[in-house]
């Protein structure tokens, strides 16, 4: 089979890498269920769910879509019977059993489970993450008061940190696009423009660029630049205003994001803030290299606040892993006193947002790819304050 046509059938099959490179996740994540001497892991949270099948998980925004992973056996679907096709389409996965209604949900899983002879085994469960309501766990436990739960919360994410060459090309042309939007926000920056119109000029530069599409995660202008997340409105900027902006184009589900911020004229708050987010941010990425924790990275950035002396101006964690869509609960968190370590091939969001001490939020980030040498910035845009 030429190029042309693995490109054509991969395309046709609706998920976004070959089947073998689902094979090598769950390859990888089954043998990691084995370290951890767990007979079974049933993956449930949408993100990990789109790393290891193709399938995003949209169905089962209110009911539990468990992959089941047991080493030795192919790795089943249970999914509510409305979206069956719709998995079918969308995952690489070819054992997938339907449940019709909530009630269903534990007996079918619980069968599955017994069909495999688990009913007294040690299974993980991602009790750290979206996707598992506590009566689903006690659901299935009714089923099958046997087993034994583990928490299994960090073994996708410890797996997924490390991305392949064809994650590393969609992290690249996530960024890409990323920077694209950077440019069009920054560009579009006048007096009496408001959040939503930059928004959409975003949006309309990033698909005349072939992208596909883009998260936008806030984008906020003069006194709305206090809303952590905030959504774009109908609020024009003003002279001497700040703004800033979390984006991240999309390409095959990943999303390289970064946060700017920039001025419209001068702001000397502003300024002096984002000038020690610069520094603290250099200093993080300095600290990024194979062997290191999450925590000293951490540290590393907070000394550099202390030594300044406003304490109070850094209010959250200095980056986390990224991948597919965002962000995810229970995944690498750059964050005091975390024992994660930091190997080639992951990419983190390096994030150092300040506070104000009247409320009002700057700061920057970047991608970075974390090599053999160290961290390699993945943006082309650079991370210094704006001045529109």
């Amino acid at each position: 089979m030429s190029i042309m046509d693995r490109e054509q059938a991969v395309l046709d099959s609706g998920i976004p890498f070959p089947k073998s490179e689902y094979d090598r996740r769950q390859t990888e994540v089954l043998e990691a269920v084995e370290r951890a001497e767990l007979d079974a892991l049933l993956v449930t949270t949408h993100t990990h769910l789109q790393y290891l099948t193709g399938y995003d998980g949209k169905g089962g925004y209110f009911r539990p879509f468990p992959l089941i992973l047991v080493p030795g056996r192919t790795p089943t679907f249970v999914v509510r019977e409305f979206d069956e096709q719709s998995v079918h389409a969308y995952s690489c996965i070819e054992e997938i059993v339907p449940y019709t209604h909530q009630a269903d949900f534990a007996k079918v899983c619980g069968e599955v489970l017994s069909r495999y002879g688990l009913q007294n085994k040690a299974i993980g469960f991602e009790l750290g993450c979206w996707g598992l309501a506590p009566a689903d766990l006690s659901a299935i436990e009714t089923q099958l008061p046997g087993i034994r739960i583990a928490d299994a919360t960090r073994i996708v994410p410890s797996i997924s940190a490390v991305k392949g060459e064809l994650e590393l090309e969609a992290m690249r042309d996530s960024m890409t696009m990323t920077d694209r939007a950077i440019v069009t926000f920054q560009n579009s920056l006048k007096a009496g423009i408001t959040e939503i119109e930059v928004a959409a000029a975003i949006r309309d530069e990033v698909e005349r660029c072939g992208g596909e599409g883009v998260l936008l995660n806030s984008l906020n202008f003069g006194e709305r630049t206090k809303l952590p997340h905030g959504e774009p409105r109908r609020h024009a900027i003003r002279k001497d205003e700040p703004a800033t902006v979390e984006v991240g184009g999309i390409r095959k589900g990943y999303i390289a994001g970064v946060f700017r911020s920039a001025v419209l004229g001068r702001n000397a708050g502003t300024e002096s803030l984002h000038s020690l987010a610069e520094e603290v941010l250099e200093t993080a990425i300095a600290a990024i290299k194979p062997g290191a924790t999450a925590g000293e990275v951490n540290a590393a950035a907070r000394k550099l606040i202390d030594r300044d002396g406003r304490h109070r101006v850094l209010r959250s964690r200095i980056g986390y892993q990224t991948g597919i869509n965002w962000s995810d609960r229970g995944a690498l968190s750059l964050e005091p006193d975390s024992s994660d370590v930091l190997k080639p091939g992951m990419t983190l969001h390096a994030l150092v947002i300040l506070y104000s001490e009247s409320g009002y939020m700057v700061g920057t980030s970047e991608q970075v790819l974390v090599t053999d040498l160290g961290a390699d910035i993945m943006s082309g845009t650079p991370h210094t304050l704006f001045h529109a």
